[in-house]
Formats: C-alpha cells, sequence, structure tokens
C-alpha cells in the first residue's frame, strides 16, 4: 500500500465477495479506525471448520497506528473475531453499544484474554476524537438492539459504514427509531464515501418491519394446541421476545436450551431489554412435566449447526428433550449462505421425528434485518457520498448495489466494486487503488488447535472426497533387497477384498519402483523416496480408477 500524504485509504480485511466476516478500515497517514472484526461460517465442503477469520498480519505489523477497533451491533459476523485479533494486538481500544459489549466479554472470558482487553461502551452521541481523525454514531435498525451506523471524520471528508441496517419505522422492544437527521446532517456537511450493505440488493421493495412479524408470530403460536420449540438466533432479542410474550398470553412456561440462548437471554435481561414476568422461565429439566400446551422450549440451532440444541434433539442424541407427536418447531430465520441444505436436513429430520414445522416466508415468521434496493437508495439519498463502494455482500450483490447507486445519479467512476484487500485511495477530487492488501483465509477448528492452515484443509478434502491408501516396505539399502512388503492399506478408497487385482498390481508397481531407487548409485533420501512413491502410486492408480487418494508411505529401512 502506497498512500500519498492527503489520502484516505479503504480497505477491507474481511466482508467483500461474501457474507460474513466483516472488517472495514479507514486509515489516514499513521491512524488506523477499524470498522467491526467478524467471522464466516464453512461451506459443506470445508471439512472440521467451525468458522473463517481472516489473516490479521498488516494490522499487527502496523499496530502502532491502530487507535479504535469500533462495532456496529453484536452479531458473529461483525464481532466473532474480535477474540483473535485482541489475541495479536490487546491493546486495541473496543467500543461497542452494551448490548454488543456484553457479547464480546462472554467471547473475551472464554478465550481467557477479559482481564487484558481494553473495552468501552459506545453509544448514538459518543464522540471519539484523535489527533486526526474522529469517529461519531448514528442510529439505525437491525434485527438486534443497539444498532449504529458509523462515521470516520477525515481531513477529506466523512467516511461512512452502515453497518448491517433497515429503516424498520415501527421496531419493537422500545427500540428507537432510525435517526434519519443525523444521517442527513452528515451528507450536509460532506461525505466522502459509503459503505454500505449489500445483502438484500437484490430485493427490490422494502423490507417488513419487525412488528408485522411479530404479530405473524403472536397469531402463529396462539394456535398451536402441542408443545412448541421455537428455533431463532441466540442474539435475535426481538424474535425471543416475541416468543416470550406470546407464551406468556397463552400460559406457557419457556424452557431454554442452548449455552449462547442462555447467555443472550440473560444479557436482554440484565441490560433491560428483556422484562419476563416471575415464573415464566422454568429449569429445562421440568419441561417434561407440563402438559404440552403448556410448555414452548426456546434453542438454538435454526442454522442446522450439528452441535446445536435442535439439532441433537431432531436426531434423539439430546439427553433431556425428544421430539414428540404433536410438537411443533417454529424456526424464525432464514438460512445463512451456504447454510441451506444443513437447514432443509434438520426439517426433514424433524419431520420423519414426527413434529410440524413451521418455516419459510409463507409464514411471516421472518423478517430481514437488511434493507431492500429502496431503503438502500434513501441511505445514499441522505448521506449524498463522493464515493460509494457496497460491502457485506458476495460480489453479485456487490455489482447490483452499485447500479442501485448509479440509478440515484452516482457516476460510475465513483462507485468501486472492491476485493479483500484492495486499498482505495481517496480525496475530495481524485480516486485510485493503491494496492493491495494480501489477506488469506485463516481456518478456526475449536476442538483442536485455534487455527487450521489451508494445507490441513485440503488434506480434510481429499479425505473425504478419495479416501487413503497407506503403503508400508521394509527395505535394505546395503543389499538392495525388499525385506517386507510393500504392503497396501486401503482406507475409504476400495474395498480390498473386491479390489485384489488392483492392490496386487499397485504392489508390483511399489516394488519396482523400490528395486530401481535402491539400485541407483546416488541413493535418494526418505523424504526424496516417499515422494517418488507418492507421485508414481497416484498417477497408477487414477490411471486405473480415475481418483486421486491421499498417499501414506511408511519405510522401514535396516539399519
Amino acid at each position: 500500500m502506497k498512500l500519498k500524504n492527503d489520502e484516505v485509504g479503504i480497505f477491507a480485511i474481511g466482508g467483500l465477495g461474501e457474507i460474513g466476516r466483516n472488517m472495514y478500515c479507514v486509515q489516514y497517514q499513521d491512524e488506523i479506525i477499524i470498522m467491526d472484526c467478524g467471522i464466516k461460517f464453512p461451506e459443506d465442503g470445508e471439512m472440521g471448520i467451525n468458522y473463517i477469520i481472516s489473516d490479521y498480519s498488516y494490522l499487527i505489523k502496523n499496530r502502532e497506528k491502530i487507535k479504535a477497533l469500533v462495532v456496529t451491533h453484536g452479531h458473529e459476523d461483525h464481532i466473532g473475531g474480535i477474540p483473535f485479533l485482541l489475541k495479536k494486538i490487546p491493546e486495541i481500544p473496543v467500543y461497542a453499544t452494551p448490548f454488543a459489549l456484553a457479547l464480546i466479554r462472554g467471547k473475551l472470558d472464554e478465550h481467557g484474554i477479559l482481564k487484558n482487553s481494553v473495552l468501552h461502551e459506545e453509544y448514538e452521541d459518543t464522540v471519539l476524537q484523535f489527533s486526526k481523525l474522529s469517529v461519531t454514531f448514528f442510529r439505525t435498525t437491525h434485527s438486534i438492539p443497539d444498532t449504529l451506523g458509523i462515521a470516520v471524520h477525515t481531513p477529506q471528508g466523512t467516511v461512512i459504514f452502515t453497518g448491517d441496517f433497515k429503516f424498520d419505522l415501527t421496531p419493537v422492544m422500545d427500540q428507537p427509531a432510525p435517526d434519519f437527521q443525523k444521517m442527513a446532517k452528515l451528507g450536509e456537511e460532506g461525505v466522502l464515501a459509503l459503505l454500505s450493505d449489500s445483502t438484500n440488493a437484490e430485493v427490490a421493495t422494502f423490507t417488513k418491519s419487525e412488528r408485522f412479524v411479530a404479530k405473524s408470530l403472536h397469531n402463529i403460536i396462539t394456535g398451536i394446541k402441542g408443545r412448541i420449540i421455537f428455533a431463532t438466533f441466540a442474539s435475535n432479542l426481538y424474535r425471543v421476545s416475541t416468543a416470550i410474550k406470546a407464551a406468556v398470553a397463552t400460559g406457557r412456561k419457556v424452557a431454554i436450551f442452548g449455552r449462547s440462548m442462555e447467555n443472550g437471554i440473560q444479557n436482554g435481561i440484565d441490560l433491560g431489554y428483556l422484562d419476563i414476568p416471575e415464573g415464566t422461565i422454568v429449569e429445562a429439566s421440568e419441561i417434561n412435566k407440563l402438559p404440552p400446551e403448556k410448555a414452548m422450549i426456546l434453542c438454538t440451532g435454526s442454522q442446522g449447526e450439528p452441535l446445536a440444541a435442535l439439532s441433537r434433539i431432531a436426531d434423539g442424541s439430546h439427553r433431556q428433550i425428544s421430539i414428540k407427536p404433536g410438537d411443533t418447531v417454529i424456526f424464525s430465520s432464514n438460512p445463512i449462505p451456504g447454510n441451506t441444505t444443513s437447514v432443509n436436513h434438520l426439517i426433514n429430520k424433524l419431520y420423519e421425528a414426527g413434529a410440524d414445522v413451521v418455516h419459510g416466508k409463507i409464514h411471516n415468521v421472518h423478517t430481514s434485518g437488511h434493507g431492500g434496493q429502496e431503503e438502500q437508495k434513501m441511505m445514499i439519498e441522505l448521506t449524498k457520498p463522493e464515493y460509494f463502494i457496497p460491502v457485506h455482500g458476495e460480489y453479485r450483490m456487490q455489482v447490483i448495489h452499485t447500479e442501485t447507486a448509479q440509478a440515484t445519479g452516482m457516476a460510475k467512476d465513483h462507485t468501486f466494486v472492491l476485493e479483500n484487500g484492495d486499498v482505495l485511495a481517496l480525496t475530495k477530487t481524485s480516486s485510485r487503488i493503491a494496492g493491495k492488501i494480501q489477506i488469506p483465509d485463516v481456518f478456526v477448528d475449536t476442538s483442536s488447535t485455534s487455527e487450521v492452515g489451508d494445507i490441513v484443509v485440503h488434506d480434510r478434502k481429499i479425505l473425504a472426497e478419495e479416501g487413503l491408501v497407506v503403503v508400508v516396505a521394509t527395505i535394505d539399502y546395503q543389499h538392495q533387497r525388499v525385506l517386507a512388503g510393500p504392503d497396501i492399506l486401503s482406507r475409504g478408497f476400495v474395498y480390498m477384498r473386491e479390489s485384489t487385482d488392483l492392490i496386487t498390481a499397485a504392489q508390483k508397481h511399489i516394488y519396482h519402483l523400490l528395486r530401481v531407487e535402491m539400485a541407483k548409485e546416488t541413493k535418494s533420501d526418505e523424504r526424496e523416496l516417499k515422494k517418488n512413491i507418492i507421485e508414481t502410486l497416484q498417477d497408477f492408480l487414477y490411471s486405473r480408477t480415475e481418483r486421486r487418494p491421499m498417499i501414506l508411505p511408511m519405510i522401514i529401512e535396516k539399519k
């Protein structure tokens, strides 16, 4: 990256060309403001991976320039990466709204770094002042309380990051409506660049209000006679609040399953967002003693996560709850991109177990927390940016969002579809790409080490798709003899009893290779020998089967 002294650099560490991993930076001279630090959930083919974060090498290298990490709201794709960032750069001060901060504290505590972290609450009237940059906030609405947009004030003008937003004029839980006046004021003062949420760039209309869903859910819940299992995001207090109110109205007791759901509800109570009548919440052990028409279960797992409460209930592995005929399961969420197959599989399992399932838009049990094209246009018209950068979206969403911006009158050469790592250098009168930061994916496997490399994921994929072949041989280099083997073992590649001809041919192939290698004047070392075995056997097996299993040679040399 080569920024001129008067240029403002804007770049994404994550969040472009993808749903998740949101992390955007504004740099001016020797000051950097980071906005959000999220995770991305893996695709089905990324074996054994819990989630994906970004490589923070550029920020580590420039740690003395970082003035603050400011957070828009408490969803995983905006805060999930914070523990991993703070493990590498613990001195970064983190600013977040009360609900988001409560969730962040929980994460940092789990990672054992809470005591060493610098945390501050932010509000819509908070002002952060640094030597060259300052940060203010403005109120928006989303599917979680305490949602703010961020304005980074630079000598060249203001850089606005909307965060996740929609314009809900009738929000629930006594949350305030969006602050249009403040957005318009920022526009009047001069917005250099707008980084705007692109999730619903393909949706031509306004997004329905949360109040509409609340009414629909209340009607559905009050009409159900049997036990209700209600699944949603733990952080979606709006839905949780609606479900609990409907339970109270119908005389139901509520049991909570899933640690994140328990934490989310407790945070909501502690911060005053949830007002739950005494006696409504019962211990999980009590719910089975109640008549079905008096019971509601709130749980995690609306995305089909295999270890979440709902998945374990569906497959019969939950130690307290199992599906009974007459149960109704309500999915009050839409699948995150990449999770559709898992969610559909879970719904099928629930039907097979005997439950009725309420899901999807046709039942009006979910509305998006992201604005459609009309709201996106309104954001542009309010802020009147000189330059426009669609963020938080897959590539097609970014492209469509730029077209929407151009429809409002923005010049084509003032809209930018960027990739993670692209550095856009801006002044009031100029724009250019000032380089690219290399940002490889970092895979997190919480069951083992904290980070897993590309090679490990690649190997897992091969093992899953092609299987494993182990080659074992004992050799005597001195006398150029193969003392034992080569033996070949197959796991997940072919069934050995039915593939004796293939196995025998492969053994002969490797035996010949070993004899040739040992006869060379310049003998191969163990590493080179194994490499030759892998390459030779892979080519041979592919010629016979058109498959490339992982080859694991084990060579024992007689000393």
